[in-house]
Parts: structure tokens; sequence; C-alpha cells
């Protein structure tokens, strides 16, 4: 099966987000995966919610929103009302993270969690079976254009022999470094959504670069 392509808007022109969200719009892109940093639970700062209302405008896709903030909790309505479709929210961050599942659900949007790359998959097993999305990172956050982590692919692995173990149905989605390269090995791993940043919006034709990754799967290697 296909797996589902996010491109992810940070590495985007932010002088032509609605240039580059039309291109979504009418790639072979899924969904758009939007960064959300403060600055504190990651050294980096990106854009919040105006610039994801205005996104949402133009978006024929859902938005995928990753929240790389300390307190999550405190904005799920606020992103629920800008357009939200996906809420993922970082095991790290999350002190009651069943609780900050539920309420994300209650808000009318999927629920995901996102694991650093030193965090282990086996702490999601009391979870598992709640979330709708698990995004394994595999680069540490903050930056785009990172080097991808080698490691991720076990990880993939592991995660995926969790969600069957336990019945659940959560996606598996890999977000950092991924491109043409590594793509159709870690949906062999068992990765449903590939998030990709640089390697779409860096290359000199976008759109077949979305293409490419969404075929991976169905290339001979």
């Amino acid at each position: 099966m296909a797996p589902l392509i996010a491109p992810s808007l940070l590495a985007a022109d932010f002088a032509n987000l609605q240039r580059d969200t039309e291109m979504i719009n009418q790639s072979d892109a899924d969904w758009f995966h939007l960064d959300v940093m403060d600055g504190v639970f990651v050294p980096n700062i990106s854009f919040g919610l105006p610039v994801i209302k205005a996104i949402g405008k133009h978006a024929k896709k859902p938005l995928d929103v990753h929240l790389m903030i300390t307190k999550p909790d405190d904005y799920i309505d606020a992103f629920k009302a800008v357009g939200t479709d996906i809420y993922t929210v970082h095991f790290e961050a999350c002190t009651h993270l069943h609780r900050t599942i539920q309420a994300i659900k209650a808000a009318g949007m999927q629920a995901g969690v996102a694991i650093n790359p030193h965090t282990s998959v086996k702490l999601l097993e009391d979870i598992i079976t709640d979330v709708d999305l698990v995004c394994v990172m595999s680069v540490n956050p903050g930056f785009g254009g990172q080097k991808f982590i080698p490691a991720t692919y076990d990880k993939v692995k592991h995660l995926k022999q969790l969600i069957k173990d336990k019945g659940a149905s959560a996606k598996i989605e890999v977000d950092g470094g991924v491109d043409k390269g590594n793509a159709r090995q870690l949906v062999e791993a068992g990765a449903d959504v590939l998030v990709a940043g640089s390697a779409v919006f860096a290359s000199e034709n976008p759109t077949g670069t979305i293409a490419a990754l969404k075929a991976c799967n169905s290339i001979e290697a």
C-alpha cells in the first residue's frame, strides 16, 4: 500500500505560502504537516495560530499539526478553531498524556503522540490503543534539514509490532530527513505516513518528488 505523504511547510517559502499551499493541493500529497515550535521545548521558533489559520483558508487536505511545545493542552481548542485535523503532542511534554489525548478527541480532532529519537517505543504500551497516530522523530526536533537517524528503521519495526500485539490501529508517521533514498525502507519497516520537508521544497520539481515518495513502495529496488 502506498504511504500517505505529508509535506512539511517548515521548509516552504514563507514569503509564498499560498503558492506552496496550492502546489500541495494539486500534488499527490495527502496531508499538510505543520510544525509548531515555542523556543522552549525545542531550540527554535516556527509559526503559530495566525499562520495556520491563513494556510487553512487555502488548504484542501487535512492539517497535520505537530506541537513541539511545552504546554500543548493549553491550545487544543484554539488549534481546532483554525482548522486542525490531527493534533500531535510530544510524549516528553505531557505529564498526563491520557488526559491530553482524551481532550484532543473531545475537541473533535485525531490525536497523535510524537516521540524523540531517544524515547523508547516501549513507553507507549499504555497509550497505543488510544491514539490515532504515532510520530517517530528520525532527527532531533527543532530544525529542518537534519540528517536522518538510521536507528529509526528498527524503531518503526518495533512500533509496528507493538501496534499489532495490542490490537491498535494507530498510523506510524516518520518525521525528519525523509527523502527518496530512505522512503522505501521506511515503508517496508512499517511506516504509514512520510513527512518530507527539504526533500520536497528544495527539489527542482516538488510535485514530482511528492509523486516519487508516494510510489516508493511500488518501484522495484
